[in-house]
């Protein structure tokens, strides 16, 4: 049997936000969160890598089909979260504050209900050229 490998999808969304804790006043929520805390939100270009690790399949010599993989990036992530108020349109974030970290887990969810539980996902996310989460994290 081969040995496991990776391979990445990359991916590109805009989104704006506001970090914001609805349990705190003004003042904590601008000390914690500054300038993005701003009650007229603001944006990011996200950069989006999504990993799947897992065997080659010998009928394909695949370890996921990238065009199946693009597709459910396509539908069930970019087109949720492109172009969007994250804190306004995205369900997900009703009642989650949309933070780097948060964001990342939520894509990682949605896509762990699409791909194939046989394989790993592994997300990286960047939200500015100097920030970004691994979710999960292994060291």
């Amino acid at each position: 049997m081969l040995n496991r490998l990776a391979i990445t999808r990359k991916e590109h969304f805009n989104a704006a936000h506001r970090l914001h804790n609805p349990k705190w006043d003004s003042s904590k929520n601008k000390e914690v969160f500054g300038k993005c805390n701003n009650p007229n939100y603001h944006g990011h270009n996200y950069e989006l890598y999504v990993t799947i690790i897992g065997q080659i399949d010998t009928d394909t010599g695949y370890v996921i089909d990238t065009k199946l993989l693009s597709k459910i990036i396509k539908e069930d992530v970019l087109d949720v979260m492109d172009h969007k108020n994250l804190n306004l349109d995205v369900e997900y974030f009703e009642s989650i504050n949309p933070t780097l970290e948060n964001i990342t887990v939520v894509i990682y969810n949605i896509l762990r209900g699409k791909i194939d539980e046989e394989l790993e996902i592994k997300i990286k996310l960047y939200e500015a050229p100097r920030n970004y989460v691994e979710y999960p994290y292994t060291a």
